[in-house]
């Protein structure tokens, strides 16, 4: 992961490397400043942070899930990047379902939230959503009463539990 994502930001490497050798989403990811690298599995992850992207990870698999990819939107992301990323990783025909693994420090919560809505209204498989951090209420608030089915988790065992049992009834 760590020498395509060199590659492709590497300034003396971008003049001789090749993007047909990468996963076009991938490259669609780095033009937007997102960390994306695709997996086999079915559950899609949408985490802010490289740590918590393995995290979110291992709980999926701990859970009895696979994950479909790695996928790290950042701490200052925009609601353009966060509806780019919902396309980026539901472009999978693996997926069954989205995990979203936020904790908001630098980015506010009722700020990604509303991104999310924005992102999730065409959904058509089903969202989970762990919120924590800065304004965490607001974000949730905002969530609840957008008319979506967003699935809402409390802790990331509790939300990787709830997107292994939502991809596996897919």
């Amino acid at each position: 992961m760590y020498i395509v994502i060199s590659t492709i930001k590497n300034p003396k490497t971008q003049s001789f490397r090749g993007l047909a050798y990468l996963d076009p989403r991938e490259v669609a990811a780095n033009k937007l400043n997102l960390n994306y690298i695709g997996m086999d599995g079915n559950i899609a992850c949408m985490v802010n942070g490289a740590g918590l992207a393995m995290a979110t990870m291992d709980a999926i698999k701990l859970n009895g899930g696979e994950p479909a990819n790695f996928l790290d939107v950042g701490g200052s992301v925009s609601d353009e990047q966060i509806m780019k990323a919902f396309e980026i990783i539901t472009q999978d025909a693996n997926v069954k379902c989205v995990l979203v693994n936020v904790f908001c420090g630098i980015l506010n919560c009722a700020t990604f939230a509303r991104g999310a809505i924005s992102a999730f209204k065409n959904a058509t498989i089903p969202v989970v959503v762990r919120l924590e951090g800065t304004n965490v209420e607001e974000g949730r608030r905002l969530l609840r009463e957008s008319g979506l089915s967003v699935i809402s988790a409390d802790g990331l065992d509790d939300a990787a539990a709830k997107a292994v049992a939502a991809a596996a009834r897919q």
